[in-house]
């Protein structure tokens, strides 16, 4: 594979730490600056919303530039939002900070995603993608337990000057190893807007709200479920999320290797095995041991409909793929804020810590019926034109990847 791929996941790794890493150094913050735990949650909230709008705008916004001069621009950005929240003097500045870093969020792996994928064959799109993607797994696993342990023991403030650290050497990697090559050739904006006329587009995005959804309807409210009702320590949390963190590098990996044999029955089987998994939750929750294997293959299943997911959007709109991977970025986030949001719903109407877990079920259910209904679509496609039908893309553009 490409160096270049390893540029793209050290910025992926810094985004998937500082994304991660405010919820465990977050009693420290909300103390330092004399809020409230609910009210310090703005900065992980803030973070979201700044994800879903940054994802579009930004994308937008760097329609006019190379590929590689935005994906240095977004770390630049990712640098400078994390120095001023490392060095914010109020709350309020450090919730800017916060935005600020968050827009680089969805526009980064968007446009990294094309890029990643433009740098392989065909055949290895999705194997690339997931390479990109492993970054932000290995940020689970190894970058937000060591900031949070550095966080609590130095100050949350040194775990953020690390992280903009990382930008840094992110964007180096990035000048220094990504090609020049791969400058959008759309004319103006209305051609990456023209690729949400595809139904298949819609279909790919809302399959992600509700997929990843699935997994933060569990997540969210893994400290209270794992403590409440497993009977784990509050320290021993930081360490199931590691085993979540390691689920999710090794999903990641094998949803990128089998999507690029058989891209619809891995993300059929992703999603079934998922929802299966979320209803077997309210029962192992129960137990320490079956609850940490359960959770891991809950992070294993998500990620694995990631690299598929995201390989698909590009294929449904290979002539102008910028904005609707981004978009699919922030279509996660949405899924996230979604999912957390119904989790709360039905903790706060007395129906238990585990019932979070009935909802993710019921999420990536739903994303199963819509996977389904898109590979239908699909076949009717090909067997009425012969080829699957997406708008003339130029020559040295992303080329539309093999159907599977």
């Amino acid at each position: 594979m490409p160096l270049a791929l390893l540029a793209l996941a050290i910025g992926a790794f810094g985004i998937g730490t500082t994304e991660f890493v405010i919820m465990g150094v977050l009693p420290e913050v909300a103390g330092d600056f004399g809020v409230s735990i609910p009210t310090a949650g703005w900065l992980v909230s803030g973070y979201a919303l700044g994800v879903v709008l940054g994802a579009p705008l930004l994308t937008i916004l760097g329609t006019k530039v190379s590929r590689k001069k935005m994906l240095m621009f977004l770390m630049g950005l990712f640098v400078v939002g994390n120095a001023l929240s490392a060095f914010a003097p109020s709350f309020g500045v450090m919730l800017i900070g916060r935005v600020i870093a968050s827009l680089a969020h969805g526009a980064f792996f968007g446009i990294g995603s094309v890029v990643a994928a433009d740098l392989v064959a065909p055949e290895k799109k999705a194997s690339a993608i997931s390479l990109m993607f492993m970054g932000l797994t290995v940020a689970n696993v190894v970058g937000v337990p060591l900031g949070t342990y550095i966080g609590q023991a130095a100050g949350w403030r040194v775990t953020f000057v690390l992280v903009a650290s990382l930008g840094i050497v992110g964007l180096l990697g990035l000048a220094k190893l990504v090609p020049e090559a791969g400058r959008p050739k759309s004319p103006d904006v209305r051609a990456e807007f023209a690729a949400f006329r595809n139904v298949q587009v819609w279909l790919a995005l809302a399959m992600t709200v509700l997929g990843y959804g699935g997994v933060f309807a569990a997540i969210t409210y893994i400290t209270p479920m794992m403590t409440e009702v497993a009977g784990y320590s509050a320290g021993a949390v930081t360490w199931l999320l590691v085993l979540f963190g390691v689920g999710m590098f090794l999903g990641n990996l094998l949803g990128g290797r089998f999507a690029d044999r058989a891209l619809m029955p891995m993300l059929f089987t992703a999603l079934a095995a998922l929802s299966a998994t979320l209803l077997l939750f309210t029962v192992t929750a129960h137990n320490k041991a079956l609850a940490a294997i359960t959770l891991t293959l809950i992070g294993a299943l998500g990620f694995a409909t990631v690299p598929p997911l995201q390989k698909w959007v590009l294929d449904q709109a290979s002539a102008a793929p910028t904005l609707a991977s981004a978009v699919n970025i922030g279509a996660f986030n949405l899924g996230n804020a979604l999912a957390a949001w119904l989790g709360g719903v039905v903790i706060s109407a007395g129906l238990g810590y585990t019932s979070p877990n009935w909802i993710g079920a019921l999420l990536s259910g739903s994303a199963l019926l819509l996977a389904f209904l898109a590979a239908a679509l699909d076949r009717r496609t090909r067997g009425t034109t012969g080829h699957v039908v997406a708008a003339s893309a130029p020559a040295d553009d992303v080329p539309v990847a093999a159907r599977h």
